[in-house]
């Protein structure tokens, strides 16, 4: 077997900044506290001198400018888990290995995706999106990738001991007796170090080595997509929303690419101060996954409706999936390619102008023809009713126009339509094929006179 970890040393940031726009997260100083310590920190923060470990006040006065925010175990928690989820598209074995990592099981995925050079090359652009930064390590037992992660080393004997995490009374007494890395702790006696540092720390190496095995629990993702975006400050500006909405459209592509399935509609929420929130609809003519796409939709919609106030956190979700298997393009331009650049215009046109103004058209079983139509969903495919005999124009006048008795030669007729009577919309009319100058005109007559009804090609 081959696993791959996925080890985030700064994931208690990552957690709480994956909704700020990537220049003001790498300029600025920022860190998470606990206990009046820093247990995360950015780039910047880091460069000014500040490490995981520092006292804040320490941090402070390395870094003035220094941002401070407390930290949220269930926000670790949530983003541990979405990228579970997410990672599922590249295994159905996904583990996760609290507090800061995942594992995943990938020998089965390594033809799919090229190699693992290839596979893990996918995995760390990935996860930029989605607003992580990682350490990526393979292995063949779980605890050496987790292991080779955490420590950034090609091989286990090359480790330092700090990356298996033993307790601090352990490392301590490990470094007392001249033990720096792993190679050296795995030519001491087995013996003595069980009787030494203790049963456990034989037991992580044996599981390291594949010595022993090591059963893991997988991780099982939800049935349906919900995520949910804290912003680090009220976002007045679309293009802010929007870059915080990208990290949610990716996560869930990887959700739907997991399940080969993809959705028809789904739902971003702008959550305001006060409870209250703006919800944006967002159709598709067929099945969708692609993230870049939707949110080329979700940019015409909210340049639509507008920002009428900042939002403080965004949620999406996505209710029905539809079963959506890939395909693979053609040489040469197909049917089917056309189709697809067809649908994408026709959900362009939804996310600006409404989906109640662009849809589809299928028959109705009405005898009244002003009637024997309803609308339907773009790319629905609606069963056609059985519409009466007779000519039938496809261009109907709405409302019909009064005619004068002369102004029309009769060819064919009269098409007796008597109907409505249930709904209080009764008609009574005779139809004729009639010309009137250069055309063929439906009229009819009816108790007040004649009129035009529609001109046929």
């Amino acid at each position: 077997m081959l696993w791959v970890a996925l080890c985030f040393p700064r994931l208690a940031l990552q957690a709480r900044l994956r909704g700020c726009a990537l220049p003001e997260a790498a300029d600025e100083p920022w860190a998470v506290a606990d206990n009046r310590s820093v247990l995360a920190c950015s780039a910047a923060a880091e460069a000014a001198g500040v490490r995981p470990g520092s006292a804040l006040a320490a941090a402070w006065v390395l870094a003035p400018q220094l941002r401070i925010l407390p930290r949220d175990p269930g926000a670790e928690s949530e983003a541990l888990e979405a990228i579970a989820t997410w990672a599922g598209q590249f295994s159905d074995k996904v583990s996760l290995e609290p507090p800061l990592s995942v594992l995943l099981e990938v020998e089965g995925s390594l033809r799919l995706f090229g190699g693992v050079a290839c596979l893990i090359t996918r995995l760390r652009s990935g996860l930029a999106e989605l607003g992580f930064e990682a350490q990526l390590a393979t292995g063949p037992t779980p605890r050496a990738a987790l292991w080779l992660a955490r420590g950034e080393a090609q091989t286990l004997p090359a480790l330092p001991v700090e990356a298996i995490d033993p307790p601090p009374e352990t490392l301590e007494l490990l470094r007392t007796v001249g033990v720096r890395t792993l190679g050296e702790l795995m030519r001491l006696p087995r013996a003595g170090v069980a009787l030494r540092f203790g049963e456990a720390l034989l037991c992580g190496l044996d599981r390291a080595t594949g010595e022993a095995p090591e059963p893991r629990a997988f991780f099982t993702p939800p049935e349906r997509f919900s995520a949910k975006l804290e912003l680090p400050a009220p976002a007045g500006e679309a293009e802010r929303v929007l870059f915080a909405a990208r990290r949610l459209l990716v996560q869930m592509e990887g959700f739907l690419a997991a399940r080969q399935a993809g959705v028809r509609a789904c739902t971003l929420s702008l959550l305001h101060r006060n409870g209250r929130a703006t919800r944006l609809e967002l159709g598709f003519a067929t099945a969708r996954r692609d993230a870049e796409h939707v949110l080329r939709l979700l940019r015409e919609r909210l340049g639509a409706v507008g920002l009428a106030s900042p939002a403080e956190a965004i949620h999406l979700e996505a209710r029905t999936l539809v079963p959506l298997a890939g395909v693979s393009p053609g040489l040469f331009g197909d049917a089917r390619t056309e189709a697809e650049a067809w649908e994408r215009l026709t959900e362009r046109l939804q996310a600006r102008l409404g989906s109640a103004r662009v849809h589809g058209l299928a028959t109705h079983a009405e005898h009244r023809p002003e009637r024997a139509w309803r609308a339907v969903a773009a790319g629905e495919e609606a069963a056609t009713a059985e519409l009466p005999p007779g000519p039938r124009p496809l261009w109907l006048l709405e409302p019909p126009r009064r005619l004068a008795e002369g102004d029309f030669v009769l060819l064919s007729g009269p098409e007796r339509i008597e109907s409505g009577w249930w709904d209080g919309e009764d008609v009574v009319r005779d139809y004729f094929v009639a010309a009137r100058g250069a055309s063929l005109a439906w009229i009819y007559r009816a108790r007040e006179g004649w009129y035009l009804h529609g001109l046929f090609a």
